[in-house]
C-alpha cells in the first residue's frame, strides 16, 4: 500500500533467518498483544481466532518470520517475507503473487503505540496473518497479487481501494452478528471497538463495485466499512473480471468523500 516515507529502519535478518530486537522492542510487542487480544475477544471472527491458535504467537516477544512462515506453510502454502519499512507495488504484489506476505521487521515505539500510520510487524503479523491460515482468503490474497502485477498503474491505485475495504478494513456477519476480519482493524486498539460499536461509522454489504468507487483516507477513523457474510464471497472476487469491474467503476465515478479532505 502506499504510506508517506517512514522515519523507521526494519531489522535485518542474519544467516539463519532470525531478527534481533532489543529488549525494549520485545516489551513493546508484549504490551501490544496482551491488550489487543482483550480488545478483539468476541470482536473478532472466528476464522481469525482459530488462525491465532495454529500460529502459537509469543506473547514476551517479536515472533520471527521464519517461524509464522512454517506454520503457514503448513496450513495454506504461504510465507512470511521480511522486507525494509515501505516497499515499492511492484515488490507488493510480487510477494503476494508468490505466495509471500511482506513483513517490515521493525515495531512501532511506545510513542506511537496506538497510531502507527505504516504497517509494522506487529499490524502484519498480528493483523493479517492469522488470516492468511484461511484457504479462502489465502486464495484472494494470492489472486490479488497475480492481478496487481499484470495491472497498470492506474488499474492498481483502484485494485488498492478494493484491498482497502476488504483485507484491510473488511467486517463479515455470520449468524447475525457482526465481527471483525481486517488487519487494519484487528491490530488497532481504537478501531476495533469503533468499527463495531460506533453510531457514527457506516456498514455496507459489500459490492466489489461500490468498493471502487468509495474514496478512503488512511490516517481517520473510516466512516465506512463494507460488511461480507463469509469468506466465500473474497473466493467469488477471484473469478470475476475485476480490471473489468475497475473500469465500469471509472465510468460511473467515484462518490463523493464522507470526510474532510487533508
Amino acid at each position: 500500500m502506499s504510506y508517506k516515507e517512514s522515519h523507521y529502519v526494519s531489522k535485518p535478518v542474519d544467516a539463519n533467518g532470525i531478527a534481533h530486537y532489543t529488549e525494549e522492542e520485545n516489551a513493546t510487542w508484549k504490551i501490544l498483544i496482551e491488550r489487543q487480544l482483550k480488545i478483539i475477544e468476541n470482536r473478532a471472527c472466528e476464522e481469525y481466532i482459530e488462525g491465532i491458535q495454529l500460529l502459537k504467537m509469543p506473547m514476551d516477544r517479536i515472533p520471527q518470520c521464519k517461524d509464522i512462515s512454517a506454520e503457514l506453510k503448513k496450513a495454506t502454502g504461504w510465507e512470511l517475507e521480511p522486507v525494509p519499512a515501505l516497499i515499492p507495488f511492484d515488490k507488493f504484489f510480487h510477494l503476494l503473487a508468490t505466495q509471500r506476505f511482506p513483513a517490515a521487521t521493525f515495531i512501532r515505539t511506545r510513542e506511537e503505540l496506538d497510531y502507527l500510520q505504516e504497517p509494522d510487524i506487529f499490524h502484519e503479523v498480528f493483523g493479517h496473518c492469522p488470516l492468511l491460515t484461511n484457504p479462502a482468503y489465502a486464495k484472494f490474497t494470492h489472486m490479488y497479487g497475480k492481478l496487481g502485477l499484470k495491472a497498470n498503474k492506474e488499474d492498481r491505485a483502484m485494485l488498492a481501494r478494493l484491498y482497502w475495504f476488504t483485507i484491510e478494513f473488511g467486517l463479515i456477519k455470520k449468524n447475525n452478528q457482526l465481527k471483525v476480519y481486517g488487519g487494519g482493524i484487528l491490530s488497532s486498539k481504537g478501531e476495533t471497538v469503533y468499527s463495531l460499536e460506533d453510531p457514527k461509522a457506516e456498514r455496507k454489504p459489500f459490492d466489489p463495485l461500490e468498493a471502487l468507487r468509495t474514496p478512503y483516507r488512511i490516517d481517520i477513523m473510516q466512516p465506512i466499512y463494507f460488511v461480507i457474510d463469509s469468506f466465500d464471497t473474497l473466493y467469488d472476487l477471484t473469478n470475476m473480471d475485476l480490471i473489468g469491474l475497475i473500469h465500469e467503476a471509472r465510468e460511473l465515478g467515484e462518490y463523493d468523500p464522507v470526510y474532510q479532505e487533508k
